[in-house]
């Protein structure tokens, strides 16, 4: 799956630190606005990841989430919501994150640029041709969940 923007680049708006507070509000909600025109450009893609992962799951198999810092941490909530939301088992689906349990609440610099680790990590969870994973970088270029991958 391709992306159009990469994540940390400099910002569409200038000088936010002297706009008032109602236009940084104004312009944080029409950015949000724009999530769900992507969201529908790649409906098609997500519909074979959800069909091919929910094979895999059907068949015995555990989804993992492999990710780092903010994306990392998403993945984390959305597993963790998962037993209670949906009423699945606890450990089907998986969250992995660059830095251990500790980068949940505090950065973890350069774990992300560790390639062998998103790998190793897997392997630490018996990972398996049974198993799903998915990468979470809104880069699309995280070593760490390339490696994983």
């Amino acid at each position: 799956m391709s992306f159009e923007r990469i994540t940390e680049q400099p910002s569409n708006y200038r000088h936010l630190d002297k706009m008032p507070v109602a236009e940084l509000l104004v312009n944080i909600n029409n950015e949000d606005k724009t999530v769900p025109y992507a969201i529908e450009k790649a409906i098609p893609q997500i519909e074979k990841l959800v069909e091919a992962a929910s094979d895999k799951m059907l068949s015995g198999g555990r989804l993992f989430y492999v990710g780092a810092g903010t994306s990392g941490r998403l993945g984390v909530v959305d597993a963790s919501e998962c037993p209670p939301t949906y009423g699945v088992p606890y450990g089907l689906v998986n969250a992995i994150i660059a830095g251990g349990d500790k980068a949940i609440t505090t950065a973890v610099e350069y774990a992300e640029d560790n390639k062998e680790e998103g790998w190793n990590d897997l392997v630490k969870n018996n990972i398996s041709d049974k198993d799903f994973v998915i990468g979470i970088a809104a880069s699309g270029t995280t070593p760490y969940v390339l490696g994983a991958l």
